[in-house]
């Protein structure tokens, strides 16, 4: 019987991955600790109160201290981060679908999408809680107006910018539009489409947290308007580092979807 080779933990090609792999995020984290670590000695050395910029451990004790309220808060948002995300994808898809199949129909709707773009989303929160109350409603509509823009957007682009004789083919053997919008043009938008759900899911995090400013009893943009009438600033820094982790979640698992759906789109290089 032939005896199993050994891994060889000292091979150069493995050292180089393990040095790839850590070269990614350890400048990160170096930044990071570094700014963690200016901002305490800052507050310390200037007696910065902690009503003004409270310092690192003590936003740290805060979260120690609330460890539970913060996390049931932080369940709350992020339901209604995925739900309003999920529909502002699905909202955003039909959209583009609609103006590029249908030419007159789209003529007439691309102009009003880009004007209600520009009406202030945040205008819209006390109008929302008017209609849909103080539920989960108001949350959804308020994260679909503000993120389903990018995934229209960045749909249409890729959807409009295949190439022409490609177009002339599919026309040239009998597809009809329905056929090349499917075949052709989908297919062709699916990288587009994948860096619009990333702005997207950034965007999600914000209209979540306008929604429950506006009118909410639970989640983590109330428990940073309660802090703040209670002069707890620790609490509201640390509600904002949930918040913050939140958002790099979503953005991240948009782009862990793009790189199972879309392996062949285009990667950010550190080159």
């Amino acid at each position: 019987m032939s005896e199993q080779p050994i891994i060889d933990l000292s091979e150069p090609r493995l050292v180089s991955n393990w040095s790839a792999a850590t070269g990614s995020w350890l400048p990160a984290v170096i930044l990071l600790l570094a700014t963690i670590a200016v901002w305490e000695a800052a507050v310390r050395i200037f007696s910065i109160s902690a009503f003004v910029v409270p310092a690192p451990s003590e936003i740290a004790q805060s979260l120690v201290a609330q460890w539970g309220t913060l996390m049931q808060a932080t369940l709350v948002t992020a339901g209604e981060i995925l739900f309003g995300f999920l529909v502002s994808v699905v909202v955003g898809i039909a959209i583009a679908l609609v103006i590029v199949r249908f030419d007159w129909l789209g003529r007439a709707l691309y102009p009003l999408v880009v004007l209600f773009q520009n009406v202030p989303k945040v205008a819209l929160a006390p109008i929302f809680i008017l209609w849909f109350g103080y539920g989960l409603a108001p949350k959804i509509g308020l994260i679909l107006v503000i993120a389903f823009f990018p995934v229209t957007l960045s749909m249409l682009a890729g959807m409009q910018s295949v190439d022409r004789s490609l177009l002339s083919l599919m026309n040239s053997v009998g597809a009809s539009p329905t056929q090349i919008l499917l075949r052709i043009r989908v297919p062709h938008s699916l990288p587009n489409l994948m860096a619009g759900t990333k702005i997207a899911a950034t965007l999600s995090v914000i209209g979540a947290i306008v929604g429950e400013f506006a009118g909410a009893s639970d989640g983590l943009g109330y428990v940073i308007q309660f802090a703040s009438t209670q002069l707890d600033t620790a609490l509201v820094f640390a509600a904002l580092l949930l918040v913050s982790v939140l958002g790099i979640a979503f953005y991240y698992a948009a782009e862990i979807l793009e790189r199972i759906a879309v392996p062949w789109a285009p990667k950010f290089s550190q080159a």
